[in-house]
């Protein structure tokens, strides 16, 4: 997984990228298939803004979130992304289950008939 972190009037700290690289961790225990992460981090006045694209195969997540905390705006960054990978994993992983299938549908001898 490819990170990276920019800062708009800000200056990006270690701890912060730390703090950034730990929580995406978890969206990769969810989807290990993540190939590329952008997250812009902004301070306009009082309002820490952090912004964050996840690539996937065929597929970008874009995630937003606002507070007046950069630890708290990620924090909620993190469980936005999570939850649209836990979507994008479960209607992904639907395909084929259960008894829905031509395959799996009963069929009638023809001494039954």
């Amino acid at each position: 997984m490819n990170l990276t972190i920019s800062g708009h009037h800000l200056e990006v700290t270690p701890a912060i990228r730390d703090y950034v690289s730990d929580k995406l961790d978890r969206v990769k225990r969810h989807f290990d298939h993540v190939i590329n992460v952008t997250v812009i981090m902004q301070v306009e006045k009082l309002v820490h803004k952090v912004e964050a694209t996840l690539h996937v195969r065929g597929h970008d997540f874009h995630a937003h979130s606002e507070d007046g905390n950069m630890y708290a705006a990620i924090d909620l960054l993190a469980d936005k992304l999570d939850r649209q990978i836990v979507r994008h994993k479960e209607k992904s992983g639907d395909v084929h289950q259960g008894e829905g299938g031509l395959k799996r549908q009963p069929t009638e001898s023809p001494a039954e008939a």
